[in-house]
């Protein structure tokens, strides 16, 4: 009888439930749910609706029951680094402030009074990135100390969710090491460098890994969705899961998880905890089997999704597609510095980047397509470049590249990624965060033996595009 498992995918604009089962060994895939996702202002900070989230957990998971294919075991992930405090009654402390807050600004200063920056990555092996758990939490201790003495608990997002699951409290591993507050050697939280920052040690448990059973529904979940099953832990960093459906077991190739952010790197065995790799600002996030994801964090679709929304609000209601096409016929050569902190969080994406060229001197976007091809263009400037900074630091030679994510689906973008990198591109496949999260679900429940099998079972499963290197002069 075949048997289904549930991955509940939220990101950070939309969220989905993704059914899936094994048919002669291939992957099927159905999804069954999708709802909206986006910070919304609290207090005059960005926050994220946590409870409207879990309602719509709630509720794809009452359509399965509709459609009479229940689960016999399901996971969440989600983005990174935010997080929850709770009390001692297990009521969220103060809001649950998302990562494009501006209430981090100098909080970086304040966390390196106590350890330099080069001492915190050689410790953590994680770039720098001002979201950081690490700077929000320092922020909640300067602004609100109250809150830090109050809380008796702290659970990253997907943590959260799968204890309004199972009332079990577990901390997943690859979701952690985004904090900054994770040992790579020792793959547990990092108790001296907790400590150092003044953050309660009560809030930091042992380290669970993908493939754990978290427990049960509860009564109370079971009785609104309809039936019960098993939550099992994914990589709940969504990243981490979209890496584990990287459909190669090769060693020489680079990935990119494209979709909000661009995560570009390859799968090491050890972390890089060293100064140049700090330099240039690579991150040693953890993956599925303690694999490390040796990776840059790159702006993404982010800039691309910001200028469609805007385009939206003043009438101009394009689709993605159409963006590629009219960036395809565009030959404007603006390039801006994608990665730069002035595009993580405008009032208006369109104003900055025509800023930003006018402001180097160059030609500056007037037309959506043009916009859309100096985005683009840029992105993958900034993916041929880090190409070249990974066979530096690692000194190894990457033969190609995987796109996989809802950026797999972006035909010109890929193209130019070929171009700018040198190298052929496989693009596919584009659920691969909820494959990933499937695939820890199932290695668990025996339907593949291992990752190597899970990975040959999806190259053969899904759609996987090539786009060859352009030819050498």
């Amino acid at each position: 009888m075949e048997q289904y498992y549930l991955a509940v995918d939220i990101g950070a604009s939309s969220g989905r439930h993704i059914l899936g089962s094994v048919r002669d060994g291939r992957m099927v895939l159905e999804e069954v749910y999708r709802f909206p996702n986006g910070m919304k202002k609290a207090d005059g900070h960005l926050c994220w609706d946590v409870e409207e989230l879990f309602a719509h957990i709630k509720a794809g998971m009452k359509k399965c029951r509709e459609l009479g294919r229940i689960p016999v075991s399901m996971g969440i992930d989600t983005w990174g680094v935010d997080f929850v405090l709770l009390d001692e009654n297990d009521r969220i402390v103060g809001n649950t402030v998302g990562y494009r807050d501006g209430r981090t600004k100098g909080m970086d200063d304040e966390v390196y009074k106590i350890i330099p920056q080069e001492k915190l990555y050689e410790r953590t092996g994680i770039q720098k990135a001002i979201f950081n758990t690490v700077y929000q939490l320092m922020a909640v201790k300067k602004e609100h100390p109250e809150d830090l003495a109050r809380a008796q608990s702290f659970l990253m997002i997907p943590d959260y969710f799968h204890f309004l699951l199972t009332g079990v409290k577990k901390q997943e591993y690859t979701e952690a090491t985004t904090s900054q507050l994770v040992n790579p050697h020792t793959k547990q939280w990092d108790m001296e460098l907790i400590g150092m920052l003044g953050y309660p040690a009560r809030w930091f448990g042992p380290l669970s890994v993908p493939g754990t059973v978290v427990g049960e529904l509860t009564p109370q979940v079971q009785a609104e969705v309809g039936f019960n099953c098993q939550v099992v832990l994914p990589p709940t960093h969504d990243t981490g899961s979209a890496v584990a459906a990287v459909p190669s077991n090769e060693d020489d190739v680079l990935y990119i998880s494209s979709g909000t952010w661009s995560l570009m790197g390859t799968e090491r065995k050890e972390a890089d905890c060293s100064l140049e790799s700090m330099r240039r600002n690579f991150t040693n996030e953890g993956g599925y089997d303690y694999r490390f994801r040796y990776l840059k964090n790159i702006m993404g679709l982010w800039m691309i999704q910001s200028v469609k929304k805007e385009l939206a609000d003043q009438g101009a209601d394009y689709s993605f597609a159409e963006l590629c096409e009219m960036a395809s016929r565009e030959t404007i050569p603006s390039i801006v510095a994608c990665n730069d902190d002035c595009f993580l969080a405008p009032e208006s994406m369109i104003r900055e980047v025509e800023h930003s060229c006018e402001a180097t001197g160059q030609q500056v976007p007037h037309t959506p397509g043009e916009l859309a091809a100096v985005i683009y263009n840029s992105l993958a400037k900034c993916y041929g470049e880090t190409v070249e900074e990974l066979e530096q630091v690692t000194g190894r030679h990457y033969r190609r590249v995987h796109i996989v994510g809802g950026g797999a689906n972006a035909d010109y973008l890929n193209r130019l990624t070929a171009k700018y990198t040198g190298r052929p591109v496989y693009a596919g496949p584009t659920e691969a965060t909820a494959i990933g999260n499937l695939t820890a679900q199932m290695i668990r429940a025996g339907e593949y033996a291992g990752l190597t099998e899970a990975r040959e079972a999806i190259f053969r499963s899904f759609e996987v595009k090539e786009y060859p290197a352009p030819a050498k002069n």
